[in-house]
């Protein structure tokens, strides 16, 4: 392990303290450690250097909208090389939330994601990307 020394203005030191003390860090190393690996995972997802992920689409959509349901189902069976697995919970009379996991080369599962998101009524969507190490460099 190395060590570093940096320099941070007061008002960032305050502000990662706060967040430290919230999320139960012990030290500070801990936090800025993963503050540094979400820095590396977002800068490698907008460069293009992550080609394979893990994908958490959850979205919330009315069940009652015309065919959506049976468009949204569709559209998992024909990623069904992405789409790993669904659960799907009722939240109401109309809403219903579905969290998929989904598995691939980065790109397809945006996509994926960005297509279901869009469509009209679903009325909340995100998705959470978990890197995937290549076999290579396991």
């Amino acid at each position: 392990m190395k060590r570093i020394t940096i320099t941070m203005d007061d008002d960032l030191m305050e502000e990662m303290d706060r967040m430290s003390e919230r999320n139960g860090y012990q030290t500070r190393s801990e936090i800025i450690r993963d503050l540094v690996r979400l820095g590396l995972r977002s800068a490698a997802l907008d460069a293009g250097d992550m080609p394979d992920c893990v994908g958490i689409l959850s979205y919330v959509y009315n069940h009652e909208a015309r065919d959506l349901a049976q468009k949204l189902t569709a559209s998992h069976h024909d990623h069904h090389d992405i789409s790993i697995v669904s659960m799907h919970i009722h939240l109401d009379m109309e809403n219903c939330l579905e969290i998929s996991i989904l598995k691939g080369a980065t790109d397809l599962v945006r996509n994926f994601s960005k297509a279901i998101i869009a469509q009209k009524s679903v009325s909340y969507g995100e998705l959470r990307i978990v890197p995937q190490r290549s076999k290579t460099s396991a």
